[in-house]
């Protein structure tokens, strides 16, 4: 199909941070007693909005060890997390994809679980926020984060687009999810540090149309659009 806009997912799409975020976070919370996988870790909390994301550390943390956790558990997470973002790096060509799906669409935005200050500053300090600005929308601005469709829906109202018209490019099951539940056409995006054996298989249970590997590939399946 002929598609109207094309939404981009941030992290781990644009921006390589999931990966460091990942790492960062899971140490924060091995050191608090509380120890996962990491797939396990990217299949059930990527793509999360941050709030729903530490009630479910903080249920985990509890069925754990049968009390809640410590007051400064969010703090300690989310410190973890900013130790590691002095090595963010944009996902190659990830610039060149927007401007493509821009000139191909004629309307591109993105749509992120991240908060709004942060989702600014990572897109500023890679020079994408450009390429998007001013349909740059953190969940913040809807209702409920991921896997719920909000955020996509509200980006494709603010474009003026059918969301039935809509492309997502997503790397996580629950952005998967969210995109499905907007009723737009989603593609999983498999060139992020994050991505490990069986994420393509997991994005498609989760609903994926398609998966790409890059933005080179991105940019070839768009153009057979």
């Amino acid at each position: 199909m002929k598609f109207d806009a094309v939404i981009f997912d941030c992290d781990g799409v644009l921006v390589d941070s999931e990966v460091l975020a990942i790492r960062g976070e899971r140490k924060a919370l091995k050191e608090m007693g509380l120890e996962y996988t990491t797939p396990d870790y990217v299949r059930r909390f990527v793509g999360l909005h941050d709030g729903v994301f530490i009630e479910q550390l903080r249920i985990d943390y509890r069925n754990a060890f049968g009390a809640a956790a410590p007051d400064d558990f969010e703090d300690r997470i989310t410190a973890g997390r900013r130790n590691e973002m002095g090595a963010l790096t944009v996902i190659a060509g990830a610039g060149a994809a927007m401007e493509a799906a821009k000139e191909k669409t004629g309307a591109i935005a993105v749509a992120s679980s991240a908060r709004a200050l942060f989702l600014e500053s990572k897109l500023k300090r890679m020079g994408l926020w450009g390429h998007a600005a001013p349909h740059i929308y953190s969940a913040d601005l809807v209702v409920n984060g991921k896997p719920a469709p909000d955020v996509f829906l509200y980006a494709a109202d603010k474009l003026s687009v059918d969301p039935a018209r809509c492309l997502v490019l997503e790397d996580s099951e629950n952005g998967v999810r969210a995109g499905r539940a907007a009723g737009m056409t989603v593609w999983g995006f498999l060139g992020g540090g994050h991505v490990y054996d069986g994420h393509a298989e997991r994005l498609c249970e989760a609903g994926a149309h398609d998966n790409v590997e890059d933005f080179i590939s991105f940019q070839q399946r768009l153009d057979a659009t």
